[in-house]
Order: C-alpha cells, then structure tokens, then sequence
C-alpha cells in the first residue's frame, strides 16, 4: 500500500510517499480502508524529530482516520465489515489502510460525510480527556454553572472543538488567536476572543471575569505562558498543558500557587495505555457524539490535500494560516 513512513526529519519536504506492507487484523482489531487523514501538531512535532511513535507502534505518520472496516480480527462482530468509523491511532493514518483496536472506533456521526469526520477522533479525544478526565469539568452543563475556560489558539482543529463542548457543557469561553480574522471567527463560534498580539491575555481574561480570573485553562503554548496563565487563572483553577509551541520550560512561583491550590497538568493522548484510550474514546461517544449528530457541535474543515500533496499540507499547516482541521486524502 502506499503510505508516508518516518524516514527522515526537517522540513514538509521530507513527507514522501512510499510503500508499505498492507496491515492485517490482530486479535481485537479491525483494518480500515482510509478515506481521510487528520494531520495534528504531533505530526509536525514527529517529523521535526521530536516526537517519536511509541514503542511497538508504526512509522507511518498519523494519528486519526475516519474510513470503511475491511477486515475483522478474532473477537470483533463480523456486522462491523462494510461499516464506516473512524479512529484514534497511535500511528499509521498516512496510508491507503490501517489496523487499529475496534474499541479504539467510533462510527461515522450521523450528518458527518466520511471525509470529514477523520479530523474528530484525535480533536474530541484530546478536548474530552483534558476537560472532563483531567481537569474535572462535569459532563452535566448543570453541574458547571458559572466556570469559565480558556483556550490558546483558539481557531486550530483543538480550539474550534473545545469551544463547542465546553459551551454545550455550559462553560463561559475566552479564546485567545493572533488576528482580528480569526478573533471574528471566534466569536462566531460563540466564544469570546481575545486577540494576544494587541492585548495581554493574562490582564484581558482578568478584565473579562472582573479580577476573579478562569477556572480551568487549555494551553498549547507552554513554557513562555506558563507564569501569565497561573495568574490568570482563578482560585482552584486548573492549568492544562498539550502543546509546547512557547517552549518546554517555565518559572513557577510556587508560593503563588500554594497560596491559590492551583494545579498544572501536563498531557499527552498519543503515549496512553490502550484501556485509557478506549474509556476516552467510549467517553467521546457517550458526550460528544450526540452533540455532534444534534449539529451542537460542527466539525471544522479548512481543507484536504491529497496523499502526494502531504508536502504541501504540512507548509499550509505550519502557516498557521488554517481555522479547522486539514485533512489527507489518499
């Protein structure tokens, strides 16, 4: 099958396809044929050489698909064949096929195309495990009356998704983005921008919640943020880190922090255990999933590449130019 391995490291220009032994189903597992590909920040991180596959996964790039089962393994319902789902992936979406754990799976939303839906498994995965799992946002909007979120970056496939659940699960959002473009494109998600190259984030959110601060922030930022986001957030407030655009490294008055009972978490989705994995994907089905099927939710593509174009899709990636999810077509 023709796929894109991780031979070498550097630029988009390294993304070369290749070919690749076709997977077979293990015990468990199911082969999907892939109709789309999401590309992630991890995938730029892996091809700059910093963030390899865990041990044991595929070199083949890729994180999440959405396409048509074409074999079941031993213990997997033969019904699922010909059926269209999506996955969560270690690794391996950059190809013609993949194997991957069933419960590792959702089926395609209704109202979703295929094509679209290979940008939700990684995006809800990630926003559901860090709200709800990390950070303790309850999945009853009841329970979250008067908590406030706020997320870096908040027009990219995490942003745009985040925004969505938490305010279905009756958060306040302010989102941060670098232009009045993107600002405007917040707001029309229903969130409040806050526009980081003309204002300070950390006096903006503050003004906002009059001097009470956040209680919960998602952050792809990192290391240069760190010491602004802890004085952002209010009393109790957690801190969630997933990206490290800003640097790997930070100051932390810990007195302050003490003082406040803050917390700070740091995740990654990718080196989880397999059941971690499928309790978050079993989550992701039983919230967001019908929030998405009701239209609450709308996924966001900015736009597809074709497989031999992954050169090219990363570049536009790297721009920072994108509001919502690009997608790989083999």
């Amino acid at each position: 099958m023709r796929a894109i391995r991780e031979i070498d490291h550097g630029g988009p220009e390294v993304l070369v396809v290749g070919d690749a032994p076709q997977p077979a189903a293990g015990q468990g597992q199911v082969v999907l044929k892939v109709a789309a590909s999401g590309i992630n920040r991890a995938d730029v991180m892996q091809r700059r050489g910093f963030y390899p596959p865990p041990p044991g996964e595929s070199d083949i790039y890729g994180l999440e698909v959405s396409g048509t089962v074409v074999e079941v393994g031993h213990g997997v319902p033969e019904e699922l064949l010909g059926q269209e789902r999506v996955a969560l992936l270690a690794s391996g979406g950059y190809a013609e096929y993949v194997a991957v754990r069933y419960d590792h799976t959702l089926p395609v939303p209704k109202g979703v195309s295929l094509v679209e839906a290979a940008g939700l498994p990684e995006v809800a995965s990630t926003v559901y495990s860090n709200l709800v799992t990390v950070c303790g946002v309850s999945e009853s909007a009841d329970d979250n009356a008067g908590c406030t979120l706020l997320i870096h970056g908040g027009t990219g496939g995490i942003g745009s998704h985040a925004i969505q659940l938490a305010q279905a699960l009756g958060l306040r959002v302010l989102a941060t983005a670098g232009s009045d473009k993107k600002c405007d494109r917040i707001k029309q998600l229903g969130a409040e921008p806050i526009n980081y190259r003309t204002q300070n984030f950390r006096e903006a959110a503050l003004e906002l919640t009059e001097g009470r601060g956040v209680h919960v922030i998602l952050d792809v930022v990192g290391g240069s943020y760190l010491d602004d986001n802890l004085k952002t957030l209010a009393v109790d407030g957690s801190l969630v880190i997933i990206g490290l655009q800003g640097g790997n490294k930070g100051n932390v008055n810990l007195g302050y922090m003490l003082s406040r009972r803050l917390s700070v978490h740091a995740t990654s989705l990718r080196t989880r255990s397999s059941a971690d994995k499928a309790a978050i994907v079993a989550g992701v089905g039983r919230v967001t999933w019908p929030l998405l099927e009701s239209g609450v939710i709308s996924p966001h593509l900015d736009r597809t590449f074709s497989l031999d174009d992954a050169a090219a899709a990363h570049t536009y990636f790297d721009s920072g130019e994108h509001a919502g999810k690009i997608l790989l077509v083999p």
